[in-house]
This record gives C-alpha cells, sequence and structure tokens, in this order.
C-alpha cells in the first residue's frame, strides 16, 4: 500500500468482511476506518506540521493493523497482542468496549510507537510528536463519542457511564490517555534500539499482559460484565452500522 486511499479500500473490504461473516474485530475495524479517513482529510486540508509525513505515518500504521488481521485468517503466526484481540472476538460474552479497547491496546500500545519510528528512519523522533499526537486526539474522540452514545447498544453500559463521573475507563482497566503516553515512551525506546525484533517482542509481552487483563479483569467486573453484556445487542452487523454512525458523527477537528 503505497496511499491512504489503498488503506481505506482495503479497510473497507475489511469491515465489509467482518459484517458478513458477523465478526466482532469488525467493532475495532469500523472505528480504525474513521480515525484513517479523518487523518486523510486533514492531509488534503494541510492541517499536520508535514503532510506528506503523516501520509506515510498513517500507512505504516494502518499495515500493522492490516497486517495482522490477514495473517490471523490465514492461520499464519502474529504477536501476541493481536492474536487474543482476534480470538476474544470469537467470544459473545465480552462487552462491545472490551473489543474496542482489546484492539486499540495492540495498535495503540505496540503498533504507534513501531510505526512512528520507522516513519522517521535515520531522523530525529522528536519531530514527530505533534502529529502523533494528533492521531491520538482522534481515536480518543471517537472513542469518547462511542461511550456517550453507547446507551443505544449496550443500554446498561449507557446506564453506568453517567455514574462512572469520568471515571468510566476504570470499569474496564483501560486508559487511552496512558496507553498513548507510553507508546510515545516506547516509540523511543525502539528508535533508539539496535535489535528492533528483540524490542518488538519483548514490548509485545507487556501488551499481551494488558490485553489478558482486558479479557479476565477480575472477579467483581466479570460479574459486572456479564450483567452487562446480558443486555447488549446481539447482531454483530447491526451494531458496527449503529458504531458507524456514531463515529461519523463525532469526527473531531485537529
Amino acid at each position: 500500500m503505497n496511499s491512504i486511499e489503498e488503506v481505506l479500500i482495503r479497510m473497507d473490504q475489511i469491515v465489509s468482511a467482518c459484517q458478513k461473516q458477523e465478526s466482532r474485530i469488525g467493532y475495532f475495524a469500523i472505528l480504525y476506518r474513521q480515525v484513517t479517513r479523518r487523518v486523510r482529510d486533514g492531509i488534503l486540508a494541510g492541517e499536520f506540521e508535514d503532510n506528506p509525513r503523516m501520509e506515510k505515518l498513517d500507512i505504516l500504521f494502518a499495515k500493522r493493523f492490516i497486517d495482522a488481521y490477514e495473517r490471523w485468517i490465514s492461520g499464519q503466526k502474529t504477536t501476541e497482542s493481536w492474536r487474543l484481540a482476534f480470538e476474544a472476538s470469537k467470544n459473545s460474552n465480552h462487552l462491545i468496549l472490551q473489543h474496542l479497547f482489546l484492539g486499540i491496546n495492540a495498535h495503540i500500545n505496540l503498533d504507534l510507537g513501531i510505526a512512528a519510528s520507522e516513519t522517521m528512519d535515520g531522523k530525529e523522533l522528536q519531530e514527530i510528536k505533534g502529529d502523533f499526537d494528533k492521531i491520538n486526539s482522534v481515536l480518543a474522540e471517537l472513542v469518547d463519542g462511542v461511550k456517550a452514545n453507547i446507551s443505544i447498544v449496550s443500554p446498561i453500559f449507557g446506564w453506568l457511564i453517567p455514574l462512572a463521573k469520568g471515571k468510566d475507563e476504570m470499569l474496564l482497566n483501560f486508559s487511552i490517555q496512558i496507553a498513548r503516553d507510553g507508546a510515545w515512551k516506547y516509540a523511543g525506546e525502539y528508535h533508539a534500539h539496535p535489535n528492533k525484533a528483540f524490542q518488538i517482542e519483548d514490548r509485545d509481552k507487556n501488551i499481551s499482559a494488558l490485553a489478558k487483563k482486558l479479557i479476565n479483569p477480575g472477579k467483581f467486573l466479570r460479574i459486572l460484565i456479564k450483567i452487562i453484556a446480558f443486555a447488549e445487542w446481539k447482531s454483530v452487523s447491526r451494531t458496527m452500522d449503529q458504531l458507524d454512525q456514531v463515529a461519523n458523527k463525532t469526527l473531531p477537528g485537529f
């Protein structure tokens, strides 16, 4: 893939396949496609510090998800962080937000730092920090939009979020802000380390441990999740359509 348009064509294909197969991987794919569209629109409008560089970052970043997905569906080995997210997608007992956060966990905590470093190969990583943060801000605002409107597909979770008073991420032990900060720190470590393969393997162990906590968050939360999941929409394709509508309305400006 050499352009964002090529990335979006492949993302459309993945979303379509997930809808036909009722695959919960589609929850993350729907959201991430909107992130990619927003970045494309920002590049066309000249909104980034370096627009050609941002396109390169976006392609490298998206390719890590697309490659992981293609390897998984063809039975090949992928990173453990993505394997856990993909395998969890088979389980209807997990919440919609759990599936979303499992994808975000692998993509932000592992993939983003690698993509940022590869974009700045032979250059100072710090130069891309501003645009790095902008990709994260798009994803964070889209997730906030989903949470604000999740009562449609997840009535009980929608009822709990106002009661949590801004601490709703604690319900699933996952914070996008913490993930973003950790991703930038890792980007620096990866960029400076001569053994890239070792860096990926070591980081993947830590991030897959976070994925396991998302999947099995503890006895009390498991009971709460079971109650919430009982009332969530069971149709994956309908849920994907609703997430797409919410994401379309939530696209932020930079």
